[in-house]
C-alpha cells in the first residue's frame, strides 16, 4: 500500500509543462485502475484543497479533491500512537514539520511505502519513501502496488 502525502496529488493535477506532473498523474491513474494500491489521509485531502485553492477556484479545488477522496478510499485515520510517536519525530527532526511527520508514521507503523516529493522523507528511519523526482519512482510503486 501506499500512502499519498499531498504533494504527489497537487503535481497530478498542476500545469502541464510541470515537470513531476505526468510522473505523478500517472501514479494517480495506476491507483484508479487497480494496479496499485494507495490511499491517503483526510489531513492530506484538506491540504490538497487548500493549495488548489490557492491558484484555483474553490469548486474546482472541492470537485478535485472528491475524487481524490473516493479514488484513494478508504481514507486512513491516524490513530493516538500514529499521533504520539509522530509527535515524537517532529521532536527530533528539524527536517519535518508536524503534518509531515504525522504521516510519515502513520506509514511507517503499517509498513507501507509513502509518496512525497518532499525529500524530508528519506531521512525518516524505517520509512519507504517513494520519491517521484525518482527515475525509478513509477516502477517502485508498482512494485509496493
Amino acid at each position: 500500500m501506499i500512502l499519498f502525502d499531498t504533494t504527489v496529488l497537487v503535481y497530478a493535477v498542476g500545469a502541464a509543462d510541470h515537470p513531476l506532473r505526468s510522473t505523478c498523474r500517472r501514479v494517480v491513474e495506476l491507483v484508479r485502475d487497480g494496479t496499485v494500491r494507495g490511499t491517503a489521509t483526510v489531513e492530506v485531502i484538506q491540504e490538497f484543497v487548500h493549495v488548489r485553492s490557492r491558484r484555483h477556484s474553490r469548486a474546482d479545488a472541492v470537485s478535485l479533491a472528491r475524487g481524490y477522496a473516493t479514488g484513494l478510499g478508504p481514507l486512513v485515520r491516524p490513530e493516538i500512537d500514529d499521533l504520539m510517536e509522530g509527535l515524537d519525530l517532529f521532536r527530533r527532526s528539524t527536517a519535518l514539520g508536524c503534518f509531515d511527520a504525522i504521516l510519515a508514521v502513520t506509514a511507517r507503523r503499517r509498513g507501507w511505502a509513502l509518496a512525497s516529493a518532499d525529500a524530508a522523507f528519506a531521512k525518516v528511519r524505517g520509512l519507504r519513501h517513494l520519491d517521484p523526482t525518482s527515475p525509478a519512482f513509477l516502477d517502485r510503486a508498482r512494485a509496493v502496488g
